[in-house]
């Protein structure tokens, strides 16, 4: 797992610094405030603002944490696989990528549609049919095509990408405000909304399905620039960017008194018309065409890495370790391309559940192999560590795995497939161990666990 072909960092491709990873952060999370409309429907606007406000604090800061004090100590490429293979063996190694990359077929393929809906909104006729399979396509090809120009090439962009999808809410955010201050000194009285016509456990988990991802970004360790320092900055930041983009926007449209049942998914556009005009909607909409652009070229950046260094260990076929001069594993980036376009036509009547419970099996492995690592390696060299000693650690630990394991609970009458969430979930699962078994049959033994020392930092 030690890279045995460090970055130069006289090529072209370069290393993330860390404005570049703090934005290719953002875009694995968030993407914005698009998709967070849902947790009004269960909890109205300040329960939305509440469980917005709060699941920070209790699923994404932990998880920030455990990133930074993992990705500071073992700053490998391939990330969590490696802090899992690290504290546990090749097996639960290959389960934690197995688990993100089956996570990523059922995430991926949304990103393309919604940059698709939001073009059909500006014209209506491109995206008519089987045109909008065919802009989808066209979507991942060139976001594969941008990942293969290097990280630093996807850094740069998802800074331009970042500034100009928050722009427009920039101003929806003012204009709301401006318009709720008008109302408050001209006593105008908010309209009435009808009642939360969801549920509070469907805010929450929108919530967390919105605020998860963080942990993607540890897989291209080996091309940010001092990744022991800049790891843990950007997870701070990103975290607290995060928040803002949900919680302002948000907040702005309830100052403006825009009824809860007005504001669904897909209605920042009816609001930026409503208050500030057409040239606001256009620019929103075009901010959504940005989302999934951005969403889908940092996460690509992400997940592609995962079976290069599987390769490097025996675990995947060789050829997926193949890079071009920029370092981009343009095998890995083709190879997973195609395979998120094949699965652009699935219909994902559960999207949310399922990702959350193959998502969620994952990030428990990475809890599990921090708590390990304090145990089995308190040695190791951790430039950025989780106050508090191992109580600390479980303090950290318990709050994002109960409620993941609730989200599991919350889905048990969801179905996926014609079968319930949790199951299709664990069918899923269940396609590790035979995966790994197969992998030993045809490449061989995995290579041996190195130790930290082994892995190359810089």
């Amino acid at each position: 797992m030690a890279d045995s072909n460090p970055p130069d960092p006289q090529h072209k491709g370069g290393r993330l610094r860390l404005f570049s990873l703090i934005a290719a952060t953002f875009f694995m999370v968030s993407g914005g405030p698009y998709g967070i409309e849902d947790t009004l429907g269960g909890a109205g606007y300040v329960g939305a603002l509440l469980i917005l406000a709060i699941v920070p604090f209790v699923w994404s800061l932990p998880t920030t944490l455990m990133i930074g004090e993992l990705a500071s100590a073992i700053p490998a490429e391939g990330g969590f696989y490696v802090w899992v293979r690290q504290a546990f063996g090749p097996f639960w190694g290959y389960q934690e990528a197995w688990l993100s990359l089956a996570a990523s077929i059922f995430d991926m393929a949304i990103y393309p549609t919604l940059s698709v809906l939001y073009l059909g909104r500006l014209f209506p006729a491109w995206t008519a049919g089987s045109r909008a399979t065919l802009w989808a396509v066209t979507f991942v090809i060139l976001c594969c095509l941008w990942n293969l120009g290097g990280a630093r090439t996807v850094g740069r962009g998802a800074i331009v990408l970042f500034v100009a999808l928050l722009a427009p809410f920039v101003v929806l955010v003012g204009c709301g405000y401006w318009v709720g201050w008008h109302h408050l000194l001209q006593h105008v009285p908010h309209p009435q909304s009808a009642a939360p016509h969801g549920t509070l456990t469907t805010a929450l988990l929108v919530a967390m399905w919105n605020y998860m991802g963080w942990d993607n970004a540890s897989t291209v360790a080996q091309e940010v620039e001092n990744p022991r320092r800049n790891y843990p900055l950007a997870m701070l930041a990103t975290c607290g960017i995060v928040a803002l983009s949900y919680i302002l926007p948000l907040s702005a449209i309830a100052a403006a008194g825009i009824p809860v049942d007005q504001f669904t998914t897909g209605s920042w556009t009816d609001a930026a018309r409503l208050l500030a005009g057409p040239w606001l909607a256009v620019a929103v909409v075009i901010g959504g065409i940005i989302n999934g652009v951005g969403m889908f070229n940092a996460l690509t950046l992400s997940y592609t890495r995962l079976p290069v260094v599987m390769a490097e260990d025996r675990m995947m076929p060789s050829a997926l370790a193949r890079r071009n001069r920029r370092r981009s594993p343009w095998v890995a980036i083709l190879l997973c391309g195609l395979g998120w376009a094949l699965a652009l036509g699935f219909t994902y009547e559960r999207l949310i559940s399922i990702d959350l419970i193959v998502y969620g099996a994952s990030l428990v492995l990475e809890f599990a192999a921090l708590i390990a690592l304090r145990i089995k390696q308190p040695e190791m060299a951790r430039p950025f560590r989780i106050p508090g000693g191992m109580a600390g650690v479980w303090v950290v630990s318990v709050c994002p795995v109960a409620l993941l394991v609730y989200a599991a609970y919350a889905s048990r009458s969801e179905h996926v497939a014609h079968m319930p969430a949790l199951l299709f979930g664990l069918l899923v699962a269940a396609g590790g161990p035979i995966g790994y078994l197969l992998s030993r049959r045809w490449w061989g033994r995995p290579l041996p666990t190195p130790k930290p020392t082994e892995i190359a930092a810089d």
